[in-house]
């Protein structure tokens, strides 16, 4: 009887022992884990991991830029933003982030589990996937803007305006057609116009640029940008032929950007809330639509498409247009610091003043002249302050300026993609400001060195 005692104690401290083995281990494993998690997030935080963004090469293909474009720059640290790759070739409007920052848990909305469980939004409305919240904010901020006319229009929500220009495209041009319809702009356009009309290859239209030798006498659809991306230009249609219909892209024409003159009239407009609010992520533009049989095209286009459009994001832009609105016009809330188009039009401002600057230390570069206007909405006069500029490399001895400023970790996008020459470049002047002080700061330097 005792040897059995003292085996089973014996077995017994064997098992206590191997217990608290596993338990330093796991203590052990536990610390590992949370200091590789820590190292991981002070990486992310610090923007040492690059996202890579993609950039159109010269046969207008879609092709992965270096790994250039990070986060949210971390504020301070002079030595790593001025060795990365500043990424300026596209339009992420990340300079708004700041003001809505500063706006805390006024735009903040609460969707419950239950909500956005069907399809349908309004199944009286011709488009059945509309937010009546959604079209009711876009009515309302349109109206105290006073850019565009609202009256007896439709209204088409979309994934985007990317997806509304597709849906606009598949609304206008007959299926039963000979040929397909040609689609025309003047130089220098969207560059994205012809990457989406080629895109599918459809029998129903075929992108034709800007051509001198084109037939106005044969139906075509012409595509206004206004202003215009990417110079900033304020112009109408340019061709005259009878059987052209036009496509009103009225993204920028906003109070931050130009002086809002009038508001617009056009059969089909369309907008985006990624240059509106700033809102890119949320994924979501509209059209104001005057023709019913167009406006329901359209939305039979996005019905086989995407099945509609998130009503999340509709109801998040909602709120977001209204806090717009009500800064204006209620009278408690209406703090000018505090003024979305106000916060907008001081650092479109600014980025313009700080660039011109630039731009006047040398003999390298030249900007564009942009037309000056009263707006009747902030009763300001002022000069077109576009979100893009439109940069000449002047010197004969650059002939490709995208490639010139890449040589100094500036990426921009090319004239060639726009229809234009290579002697030009766009650049984005909506992104984070860190970003923008260094572009600034090294176009400045090379402004004032000496002429190769």
């Amino acid at each position: 009887m005792p040897s059995r005692v003292t085996g089973a104690r014996v077995v017994g401290s064997r098992k206590v022992k191997n217990q608290a083995v596993l338990l330093v281990a796991g203590h052990w494993l536990m610390l590992s884990v949370a200091i590789n998690i820590g190292f991981l997030l002070k990486i992310i935080h610090d923007g040492n991991l690059g996202m890579d963004w993609y950039a159109f090469n010269g046969n207008g293909v879609a092709v992965s830029s270096l790994a250039s474009y990070t986060a949210e720059p971390k504020p301070g640290n002079d030595v790593q933003i001025q060795e990365k790759y500043i990424n300026l070739d596209h339009g992420d409007p990340t300079m708004y982030q700041s003001y809505w920052k500063q706006m805390g848990e006024r735009t903040t909305i609460v969707i419950s589990g239950w909500q956005s469980v069907s399809y349908f939004s309004d199944t009286k409305n011709l488009c059945w996937f509309l937010e009546p919240g959604f079209a009711k904010a876009v009515t309302r901020l349109h109206n105290l803007v006073g850019n565009a006319e609202t009256a007896n229009r439709h209204i088409v929500v979309g994934t985007g305006s990317t997806q509304l220009f597709q849906a606009v495209l598949y609304a206008l041009c007959p299926s039963d057609a000979s040929d397909p319809m040609s689609i025309v702009s003047a130089a220098p356009f969207y560059s994205s116009y012809p990457l989406i009309a080629e895109c599918l290859k459809s029998g129903l239209y075929k992108w034709k640029g800007y051509t001198n030798d084109f037939d106005k006498d044969e139906p075509y659809i012409e595509l206004v940008t206004y202003p215009n991306n990417p110079d900033g230009s304020i112009r109408g249609a340019v061709f005259n032929g009878s059987g052209g219909i036009l496509i009103h892209d009225v993204a920028y024409y906003w109070p931050q950007y130009t002086p809002i003159s009038s508001r617009a009239d056009h059969d089909i407009m369309l907008f985006t809330l990624s240059k509106s609010t700033g809102h890119a992520g949320t994924r979501l533009g509209w059209a104001l639509v005057k023709d019913e049989a167009i406006a329901k095209k359209m939305v039979k286009f996005i019905e086989i498409s995407s099945i509609g459009v998130s009503k999340d994001s509709q109801n998040r832009a909602a709120k977001t247009l209204d806090v717009i609105s009500d800064t204006y016009e209620d009278a408690e809330t209406s703090n000018e610091s505090k003024r979305f188009f106000d916060f907008g039009y001081e650092e479109m401002a600014k980025r313009w003043r700080q660039l011109r600057e630039a731009v006047n230390k040398g003999k390298r570069f030249s900007l564009p002249n942009l037309p000056v206007g009263k707006c009747n909405f902030s009763n300001r006069t002022f000069g077109t302050q576009p979100a893009f500029a439109w940069v000449k490399c002047e010197h004969a001895s650059v002939s490709d300026c995208e490639s010139f400023l890449k040589q100094h970790k500036i990426l921009t996008r090319g004239g060639e993609h726009f229809g234009s020459s290579k002697k030009y470049v766009r650049i984005s002047l909506i992104g984070y400001e860190e970003d923008y002080n260094e572009f600034i700061r090294r176009l400045s330097l090379i402004n004032s060195e000496e002429s190769p």
